[in-house]
C-alpha cells in the first residue's frame, strides 16, 4: 500500500499538450492565490461530482472509455469551447428533470448513459429551464422537493460552466487571436468614433458597431465574474480578462500575458501542441521572475491536489478496518497486527495531508466544515491507535479505521459544496482564542464520537456474536470510560475558550447561541455520563447506551445547529445533510434500542446447553 500511494504522486505526462503545466498557473479565485488545477478540479467536482471527466460515460469499463483530467477539461472550456461543449459533463440525476428537458434515457446507441449530458444537448432548451427556475427561485430552500433541489443545481452548475467558458476569451470566440488583433487595431477608430457620438457629432457608424460589440463582449465576461488569470503589470493588480480588455481603450495596453492566453486558445482550437506549449512556456517564464511567490503557492497545491492523500488514506483505512474486524472471529493475531500498520499507514498520510494544508492555508487545522471532518477523523485515529496500543483486542483499530473512513467520507461530500480552503470570514480570523477553542472543541467532538462507537461496537459484538466475552466487556467498559473522560476536558476547555473569544469579539462572553448551547450540551451530556458512572448507576451496558446517546448529542452540535438558519454561527440550511443528520439520529436511537433488549437476547451472553459444557463443568449450569 505504501509503493501504490508513492506510485500516484507522479501525474501521468502529456503527450502533446502540456495541461499538467497549464495546471501550475496561478489565478485569483474567491479572494486567494490558486493554480488553475485547484479551479478545474473544485468546477468539475461540483458539476460532476468527480474531478476526472469520462468523455464516453456510455460505454462499459471494458468498453475502454476516454478519461480526461479536470484541467485538460477546462483548457477546452476556456480556449477550445466547440470541444468541450460536446462532453458529458453535466451530472442530472433526477428523471423528472431529464424529461423537463427532453434528454435522451439510458440508451448505448444514443450514446447516452441516462444521467451525463453535455451542453450541446441542455442549451436548446434553455428557455424552458429558465422559465422552470424562475418558479422555482421564488420556493424557500428547506421546502423545496428533490426536483425542484435538481433544478437548482443545475442552475448552479450552468452558471459556473458559462463563467468558466469565458475567463479566457468570450464564449462564442472562434478564433480568439485574430479577433484580439482585430480588437486591438480598432481601439483609436472604435474611441474616435464613440467620443464623436457622445458628442452628437458624425461618426463612422462601421467602426462604432464593430468597436461596440467588442465592448458588450468583454462586459458580459467581466459581469460573470470568472476568476482572475491576468497578472499584474505595472500598477495594475491582478484582473479578469474582460476587465483588462476593457481597459485596453483608457490607456492599459494589452500586456504580453494577454497575448499569451490568446496564442495559447488559438493553438488548442487548432490542434497545435508545439505552439500551445510555447505559448505556455513564455507565460511561465514571465510568471516565475515576476510573481515568484505565487508561482510557489501555486505548484504546491497542485502537488497536494495529485497527491490525493485524504483520498488515499479513506482506501487503506478501509483494507485495515477489514482486517481488524475479522481478526475478531479467528483470534488472528496477524490480522490484527497487519491491521495496525496499515492504519499507522494511513495516519501518516492523513496527518501530512492535514500539515499541508495547514501550511497552503496559514491557518490552523480547523477552519471550516470540511476541514473538521478532516481533523476529527485525525484526531479519532490517533485515540484508536493508542487504545489498540494499551490492550490489543483490534476494537482500537476497528475503530479507528471505520470513524477514520467515515469522517473522510463526510469531508468528500462537504468538498461538493466548492473550495474547501476558502478566505475564512473576517470575523473567524482575529485572535489567539479563536484557534484555541476551535481546535480543542473540535478535540472535544473527537473523543465523544470515539466513546460512542465503542457502544456501538459494544452492543453489536454482545447481541449477534459471542465474541464479547467477560474480559473484552470490560476492557471495552475502561475504554469507553476513558475517552468519555477525555472528551469532558476538551469540550468544556472548548467551550470556555470559545466564551472568551466571543467576549473579545462580540462583547460577551455568552449569548445563548444555538453553536455555544450545543458545545454546552456536549459537556453536560459527557459529565452526566461520569456522573452515572461514579454513582453506580450504570456498568458496562449503560456506559455504551449514554455514550452512543453522544453520538446524537455530538452531531446535533457539529452539524444540526449550522443549519437552524439563526444564530451567529449559523452556515445555512441544506436539505440533503439535514436529511442525512435526522438519519445519523434514528439510527443511534435504533441502536440504543437494541442495546436495552434483555441480557438474555444478547448472544455473548446465553447460556449454552448442557450438552455443550464439558462434564467438569456441568455444574455452571
Amino acid at each position: 500500500m505504501a509503493v501504490w500511494f508513492l506510485g500516484n504522486l507522479q501525474p501521468a505526462k502529456d503527450k502533446n499538450f502540456d495541461f499538467n503545466e497549464f495546471g501550475q498557473l496561478p489565478a485569483i479565485d474567491k479572494g486567494r492565490i490558486v493554480p488553475l488545477d485547484t479551479i478545474a478540479r473544485n468546477s468539475l467536482l461540483l458539476i460532476r461530482e468527480k474531478q476526472t471527466l469520462n468523455t464516453e460515460p456510455w460505454k462499459s469499463w471494458n468498453g475502454h472509455p476516454r478519461i480526461i483530467s479536470a484541467t485538460e477539461w477546462m483548457a477546452n472550456l476556456m480556449m477550445n469551447p466547440t470541444v468541450a461543449d460536446a462532453w458529458p459533463v453535466f451530472r442530472i440525476d433526477n428523471p423528472d428533470l431529464i424529461s423537463l428537458l427532453k434528454l435522451p434515457e439510458k440508451d448505448t446507441a444514443k450514446q447516452s448513459d441516462g444521467k451525463h449530458y453535455s451542453w450541446n444537448q441542455i442549451q436548446p432548451v434553455l428557455s424552458v429551464f429558465d422559465k422552470e427556475n424562475s418558479r422555482i427561485r421564488a420556493i424557500e430552500p428547506s421546502h423545496r422537493t428533490a426536483y425542484e433541489n435538481s433544478v437548482s443545481k443545475l442552475e448552479q452548475n450552468l452558471f459556473v460552466y458559462v463563467q468558466l467558458k469565458n475567463t479566457v476569451q468570450p464564449g462564442d470566440a472562434s478564433d480568439w487571436p485574430a479577433e484580439l488583433g482585430d480588437f486591438e487595431a480598432l481601439i483609436p477608430a472604435g474611441v474616435a468614433a464613440a467620443e464623436a457620438q457622445q458628442a452628437g457629432k458624425l461618426f463612422n457608424q462601421t467602426n462604432f458597431a464593430a468597436f461596440a460589440g467588442y465592448v458588450q463582449e468583454f462586459q458580459y465576461m467581466a459581469n460573470l465574474e470568472p476568476p482572475l488569470i491576468v497578472p499584474p503589470n505595472g500598477k495594475q493588480d491582478w484582473r479578469r480578462m474582460g476587465d483588462a480588455l476593457l481597459a485596453a481603450p483608457h490607456g492599459t495596453p494589452i500586456d504580453n500575458a494577454m497575448r499569451d492566453y490568446a496564442n495559447m486558445a488559438g493553438a488548442l482550437a487548432g490542434n497545435k501542441p508545439d505552439a500551445f506549449n510555447a505559448a505556455l512556456n513564455d507565460l511561465r517564464s514571465r510568471l516565475i521572475s515576476q510573481q515568484t511567490k505565487a508561482m510557489a503557492k501555486a505548484r504546491a497545491e497542485v502537488f497536494f491536489n495529485q497527491m490525493e492523500p485524504f483520498y488515499n488514506a479513506m482506501v487503506i483505512y478501509v483494507l485495515a478496518g477489514l482486517l481488524a474486524f475479522f481478526s475478531w472471529f479467528n483470534l488472528s493475531e496477524l490480522l490484527r497486527r497487519s491491521s495496525v500498520w496499515l492504519i499507522w499507514l494511513a495516519f501518516a498520510i492523513h496527518t501530512v495531508g492535514l500539515v499541508y494544508r495547514m501550511v497552503l492555508e496559514g491557518r490552523p487545522p480547523v477552519t471550516n466544515l470540511y476541514s473538521s471532518a478532516i481533523f476529527i477523523g485525525w484526531g479519532v485515529v490517533l485515540l484508536g491507535l493508542i487504545l489498540e496500543h494499551l490492550y490489543k483486542n483490534g476494537i482500537g483499530g476497528v475503530a479507528a479505521s471505520v470513524i477514520g473512513f467515515i469522517t473522510l467520507i463526510i469531508a468528500h461530500h462537504l468538498a461538493l459544496e466548492g473550495d474547501t480552503m476558502e478566505m475564512m470570514r473576517a470575523v473567524l480570523d482575529s485572535n489567539f482564542w479563536l484557534t484555541i477553542h476551535v481546535v480543542t472543541v473540535t478535540i472535544g467532538y473527537v473523543g465523544t464520537f470515539l466513546s460512542g462507537f465503542l457502544g456501538l461496537i459494544y452492543i453489536l459484538r454482545g447481541l449477534f456474536t459471542k465474541t464479547l466475552d467477560a474480559a473484552t466487556g470490560k476492557a471495552l467498559g475502561r475504554m469507553i470510560y476513558g475517552v468519555v473522560c477525555f472528551a469532558t476536558l476538551f469540550s468544556f476547555i472548548g467551550t470556555v475558550t470559545g466564551g472568551i473569544w466571543a467576549d473579545q469579539s462580540w462583547g460577551r462572553f455568552w449569548g445563548w447561541d444555538p453553536k455555544e448551547n450545543g458545545a454546552l450540551i456536549i459537556v453536560l451530556w459527557n459529565a452526566l455520563i461520569l456522573h452515572l458512572r461514579w454513582g453506580g448507576h450504570i456498568r458496562e451496558r449503560g456506559l455504551a447506551l449514554c455514550a452512543v446517546g453522544g453520538n446524537i448529542v455530538t452531531g446535533w452540535s457539529w452539524f444540526g445547529v449550522n443549519m437552524l438558519g439563526i444564530g451567529l454561527h449559523s452556515y445555512g440550511f441544506t436539505q440533503a445533510a439535514f436529511f442525512w443528520l435526522m438519519l445519523f439520529a434514528v439510527s443511534q436511537f435504533v441502536f440504543i434500542a437494541l442495546g436495552s433488549l434483555p441480557m438474555k437476547l444478547w448472544r455473548s451472553f446465553q447460556t449454552p446447553p448442557a450438552s455443550e459444557i464439558p462434564p467438569t463443568d456441568q455444574s455452571l449450569v
